[in-house]
């Protein structure tokens, strides 16, 4: 094979229509546009335009915010804590917190903490520093012989 010989396989790209070249080609006249309107020239820009008619999007009400202030919390399962230890990139021996979870790859971001939640099991004897953790995954922590750290204004909302 030479340089001179490359080319594209046979019916790999197709050739550009020019559309307004004449009846003949068969996409003259109007060239695929229709006919007439606003629509039929350049720079159409009429998203949302209903005729006039007040529009759907303000015919329906607002509804619900979007609190700013609240905490957006990183959940993680006690079965991904546990599969972690089991693949040998979390130490159970250590505290296992934010920074410990980040580095092993179980969570992307800390963003405003970690929420731990019940979902899997836990067979190993792990110590563990979150924002937050539900009831049912601090029990699961204890039975296992575990201990959970939480701060002190999450603990009193659980």
């Amino acid at each position: 094979m030479k340089l001179n010989e490359i080319k594209d396989n046979e019916g790999s790209s197709k050739d550009r229509i020019r559309v307004g070249r004449g009846i003949g080609s068969g996409k003259g006249k109007t060239g695929g546009r229709g006919v007439k309107g606003q629509k039929a020239r350049s720079g159409v820009a009429i998203n949302g335009f209903e005729g006039g008619q007040m529009p759907i999007y303000r015919r329906l009400p607002k509804r619900g915010f979007n609190n700013i202030f609240s905490s957006d919390f990183v959940i993680v399962s006690l079965g991904r804590i546990q599969a972690a230890i089991d693949a040998k990139k979390l130490d159970a021996s250590a505290t296992i917190d934010a920074g410990s979870l980040k580095a092993a790859g179980v969570i992307r971001r800390e963003k405003d903490g970690v929420r731990i939640l019940a979902d899997g099991e836990l067979k190993a004897k792990v110590s563990i520093e979150a924002a937050g953790a539900s009831k049912a995954a601090v029990e699961k922590i204890e039975k296992a012989g575990g201990s959970i750290k939480l701060p002190e204004a999450a603990a009193a909302a659980e």
